[in-house]
């Protein structure tokens, strides 16, 4: 019979409470984010944010500094992000569905939140957490361009006219055109999925006389 193993019941306590007590001594969101707008720095790790990043800083706001001053901290409104504004002209926006506040933050200004994602005209049909919440970017979409948001629609994606060769066949290729080039082809070749055939007279009249050939032997 196998040996039964014996249960080290204090070892296993003690293992909870070390992971326990590693959680609870964990910089809380708040913490973690906080700003000195002085100086641009962390406070907890002591860095200095992207010179870049300082216009936006102090011009723009994050997302739980908008949904803190909020009726049920803005669920059921949308939010879109100035990047996202200023790299593509289709819609992209946060409609927020849940969230869950960091109460012991002095603003309640830090926490999770979550909602579906329409991305460049194209929603999502998860819900999933709001990414980059700490971000100095975020905007509230007014009530009365909502529907101009919803309305847009997405052109459709063009059909996939290439696909990427296997990788042995890949690598072949690769090596043919290399030794007929003389020199290393970075090049990735593509297999297209058409074909585009032009038959002229010639095809059809040879055609015609192999028919007619193929009539007189039977």
């Amino acid at each position: 019979m196998a040996k039964k193993k014996r249960l080290r019941l204090i070892a296993e306590m003690a293992r909870k409470i070390r992971a326990y007590r590693e959680l609870k001594s964990r910089p809380k969101e708040s913490q973690k984010y906080a700003l000195d707008y002085e100086n641009m720095k962390r406070p907890l790790t002591g860095k200095m944010l992207p010179v870049l990043a300082w216009q936006d800083v102090r011009r723009e706001s994050r997302l739980f500094s908008l949904l803190a001053g909020m009726r049920l901290f803005g669920v059921g409104r949308m939010f879109t992000r100035k990047s996202w504004l200023e790299d593509h002209p289709e819609p992209s926006y946060w409609q927020i569905s849940k969230v869950k506040v960091d109460y012991t933050a002095e603003n309640m200004d830090h926490g999770k939140a979550w909602g579906i994602l329409t991305y460049k005209g194209k929603q999502e049909k998860e819900v999933k957490e709001v990414e980059k919440v700490m971000y100095h970017d975020w905007r509230l979409i007014p009530k009365d361009m909502e529907q101009q948001f919803k309305d847009f629609q997405p052109l459709p994606e063009p059909p996939v006219r290439y696909v990427r060769y296997p990788p042995l066949l890949r690598a072949m290729l690769l090596a043919q055109r290399g030794r007929a080039a003389g020199r290393v082809v970075t090049e990735e070749p593509a297999l297209p999925l058409e074909r585009n055939v032009v038959f002229n007279k010639d095809y059809f009249r040879r055609q015609e006389e192999e028919n007619r050939r193929k009539e007189g032997t039977a």
